[in-house]
């Protein structure tokens, strides 16, 4: 039998987006990174659907749009230098089926820029009205070094004020790996 590969943060998210997202829906990156989440998202929306991926980085912006050309999905996706906290301004309220969030700095980027509590608390906000009935919303928190630990704490801090009769809330940390883990989070909406 062959050796299980380790389970990620990123495993837990990738399917439960994959499970909920289908042809035609509307998706948000809402930190666009290097472009992994929303390339995923385009594969998933068919032609019929469409992903709008924002990040306050240059960097970010040009590598999610160069992997989109590459893989031949810049069609089904736009790319946008903007905050995430801003996302509001292009969607009305009970459209979108998902919206991925991966907080905290570029990947192979520089460390002293990342995600801020205020923006990302916002832009959760304003996401979860944006989400239509039985939308899905991601979030991983990655945190570590000497960055992360304010916002990871003050969106912890947050989640359990989420109204229950409207969403579901899943919180899902690795309890056992060292090194501050990315902490994976799950919320449905179910109404």
């Amino acid at each position: 039998m062959p050796k299980r590969k380790s389970f990620s943060a990123l495993d837990i998210i990738k399917r439960a987006i994959s499970e909920n997202v289908r042809e035609g829906d509307i998706c948000i990156d809402a930190t666009a990174g290097r472009g992994n989440d929303t390339l995923f998202m385009a594969s998933l929306v068919g032609d019929s659907g469409h992903v709008t991926a924002f990040d306050i980085q240059s960097e970010a912006v040009e590598s999610t749009r160069a992997l989109l050309e590459k893989e031949g999905l810049s069609h089904r996706a736009d790319v946008r230098l903007q905050s995430h906290a801003e996302m509001d301004t292009l969607f009305e309220e009970g459209t979108v089926s998902c919206i991925t969030f991966n907080f905290g700095w570029l990947p192979k980027g520089d460390h002293s820029i990342s995600t801020k509590k205020e923006s990302s608390l916002e832009a959760i906000e304003k996401g979860l009205r944006l989400l239509k009935k039985d939308g899905i919303m991601t979030l991983i928190i990655y945190y570590g070094r000497d960055t992360g630990f304010e916002e990871k704490d003050a969106i912890l801090e947050y989640l359990p004020t989420i109204d229950s009769g409207k969403y579901t809330v899943l919180e899902m940390p690795f309890v056992n790996r060292p090194n501050c883990p990315p902490i994976p989070i799950i919320i449905f909406r179910d109404e």
